[in-house]
């Protein structure tokens, strides 16, 4: 005779959905110290406002002349 859980869903999963999923799913991976992270990119700023202003210029520049 094979042994099955009394619950079939994880007992953290408080919504319906999450209850659905299988329990490998909801399961949170711990992370790994010895994995070297990527550069993180500190010029999103600059390139959003250097966009921006592009567009507002090149939209602006066109509807003048």
């Amino acid at each position: 005779m094979s042994t099955r859980p009394l619950v079939l869903s994880s007992e953290s999963a408080r919504h319906p959905f999450r209850q659905r999923l299988p329990r490998h799913v909801l399961r949170v991976a711990e992370p790994s110290g010895t994995r070297e992270r990527a550069p993180v990119s500190d010029d999103n700023d600059w390139k959003l406002f250097m966009l921006s202003f592009g567009a507002f210029f090149t939209a602006f520049y066109s509807f003048i002349f």
